[in-house]
Formats: structure tokens, sequence, C-alpha cells
């Protein structure tokens, strides 16, 4: 089973990448953010306690995401693999990732962390609110507030993949197919090792 986690700031082309891995591997995407929008839909328990607390305007405990990831993977038992995007966001959420894969006998077979520059993500991001309607895409103070957040809190994460020796980087400025053949090269690499 493939399990990646596609990793990188806002703007790196995590979406655009992971339309074309879903496509060429029959993955599975899961974002945390499409999952909580799912089970509050479905008014699942664990729906119902996230939107509760959204709504209070507080952040949805790890235990609950890690909740609902664990129904999508027994949902999905037949899936090739899947693709995390947006979880894990800390080292914390890494280890009960790690923990829950462990007790579904999967792990994950590594990162990939798409490197681009600040100045080419807030260009990226301003192009992209011009199209998305997003407002937090068309504030270049929010923009750089974001990549910020991100290179504090959420690069960590890398450091613990890399501690495990499944940490990958590829260069994320360039054409989108060929940033797509460096990432599919580190994958045949990884399905290599497994067989």
């Amino acid at each position: 089973m493939l399990n990646l986690v596609l990793f990188g700031p806002p703007g790196a082309g995590k979406g655009t990448q992971s339309q074309k891995l879903i496509e060429k591997f029959g993955l599975i995407h899961l974002s945390t953010g499409d999952l909580l929008r799912g089970e509050i839909f479905e008014g699942t328990a664990l729906g119902l306690e996230a939107k509760k607390l959204m709504d209070e305007g507080t952040l949805v405990p790890d235990k609950v995401v890690i909740g609902m990831i664990s129904n999508k993977l027994d949902a999905n038992k037949d899936a090739k693999g899947f693709i995390f995007d947006g979880f894990p966001r800390t080292v914390a959420q890494a280890e009960a990732l790690d923990e829950l894969l462990i007790s579904k006998s999967s792990s994950i077979s590594g990162m990939i962390a798409l490197e681009v520059n600040d100045a080419e993500l807030e260009n990226r991001l301003l192009l992209r609110g011009k199209s998305s309607g997003r407002p937090d895409d068309a504030n270049p103070e929010v923009i750089r507030k974001r990549i910020k957040e991100y290179n504090n809190k959420t690069a960590p994460v890398a450091d613990f993949y890399k501690n495990q020796n499944k940490y990958t980087s590829i260069n994320g400025i360039g054409e989108v197919n060929e940033i797509f053949t460096s990432i599919c090269d580190v994958i045949a690499t990884w399905l290599k090792k497994a067989n």
C-alpha cells in the first residue's frame, strides 16, 4: 500500500500534484478539511462534535481528526493507498497517524515536500486569488502570515519524517509535468523497496 504525505506551504502545488497522483496510482485523497465537512454533512458523532467545536471557534482536537481518518481508512480497505493532504500539521499528529496506521498493519511510505520560495508562493497565491474567490489568497499580508505560520508550526513535521528516513524534498518550481515526474521517480524507489 502506498501512503504518501504530500507536504508544502500554501501555494506549493499540492492540490495540482495530488490530482495527478490520484489518477496515476489510484490513490484516495485524504484531506482533513474534506473529511471534517463530510462527517458534519453526514451528521456522524465525530461530525457533530467537530461542528460544535468549530462553531465555538475552537480547533478540532487531534483525536477527533484521527478518528475521522480511521473511519476513512476502514471504509476503503481495498484502496491501493492514500495521499494525506493537510495532515499531519504537527509532530503530535504525525505520531498519532503512525500509531493509527500501525494498528491497521500499515505505515507511511514517505513524505514528499514541495519546496517553493516565499516570493514565488506569494505570487502564486495572489494569482490564484484572482480566480478562486478565496479572500485569504487575495491579501498579501494574510498570505505572508499563512506562510510564516506554516514555516513555524508545520515545518518541524518534516524533521519527524527525516528521522525515519521517509522524507524527500522536490523543487516545486517549474513545469507541472516536470515536478510530477520528479515525484513519480521518488515513489518508484519506494515501491521497489517495498517489493
